[in-house]
Parts: structure tokens; sequence; C-alpha cells
């Protein structure tokens, strides 16, 4: 059985679960990594999802507000033995609907391009691809998207 929990960043299982993430993105961002990683820092986030499966932590995600309507998705993680299930598109509909309730009208998130599952997820989702944003202006390894809510 599969249940979503809102939480914060302070829930032991979605620091597991960032951790496990963290492993991953250091392996595929390569020497890239160090300046991804300063931008994925997860103290003081309010809106985190965890999900669990039979009791086990085994995908999460989180939003933050990026400015006055626009809410940033951030730390999408599903574990290698929960991937294909459907999980993360639940996590990116419960963080679109949280975001609403909050008042926002727009997710933006950015991603690795060589995410290539992560890539299919977001478009199966309705995300569109646009300029990069912020921080991630002029990195050529960086995709950006949004959806309006």
């Amino acid at each position: 059985m599969i249940h979503l929990v809102r939480t914060d960043s302070n829930n032991p299982d979605f620091l597991y679960l960032i951790t496990q993430l963290d492993q991953y993105l250091s392996v595929l961002d390569g020497e890239e990594h160090s300046f991804f990683a300063q931008f994925n820092k997860v103290d003081h986030i309010n809106h985190v999802v965890v999900v669990y499966q039979n009791n086990s932590a085994v995908a999460c995600g989180a939003i933050k507000a990026y400015d006055a309507q626009t809410m940033e998705i951030k730390r999408m993680f599903t574990t290698p033995e929960a991937r294909g299930k459907g999980i993360a598109s639940q996590i990116l509909s419960e963080l679109e609907q949280w975001a609403k309730e909050q008042g926002f009208y727009r997710c933006i998130l950015e991603m690795g391009k060589q995410q290539t599952q992560a890539e299919i997820l977001y478009q199966k989702n309705n995300y569109s691809v646009i300029p990069n944003y912020g921080q991630y202006k002029g990195v050529e390894s960086s995709l950006c998207f949004e959806k309006n809510l």
C-alpha cells in the first residue's frame, strides 16, 4: 500500500532519501556535482512530501517559494525498486495541489539534461521547457521546466 505524507525537511525519512539522491547525482553529474549541490540545501523547506510503500519511505519531493507566484520543485527522488509505478507523478500532483493551496500559480524546476527519465516524467505531467532561470542561466547541462497551475 502506498501513502503520501506532507511534512517538512526535518523528517528523518526525507533526509534518508535525500542522502540516496545526492549519491546518485554525484555519479550522474560528475565534476559538475559541487556546482549543483550548492542549490540543493534542504534546511528550512516547509513543504515536503514523502511516499511510503508498505511502511518504508520510497520517494520524496519538495517545493519552496521562488517568487510571489511561483513554487520551485526540489529534491524529487524515487528509490530504484519503486520506480515505474507512477509514484513520482503522484508526488508532483500532491506538490502542485499544495502550491495551489498556498496561493501559488506556477511551478518551475531545474534538472540535469542527463536525467532522461526525469525529463519524460515532467513532460508526461504537462511541464514545458523554459529558458534556464536564476542560477541556471547559461548552464548548458541544465534543463528547466514550468507548469501553470
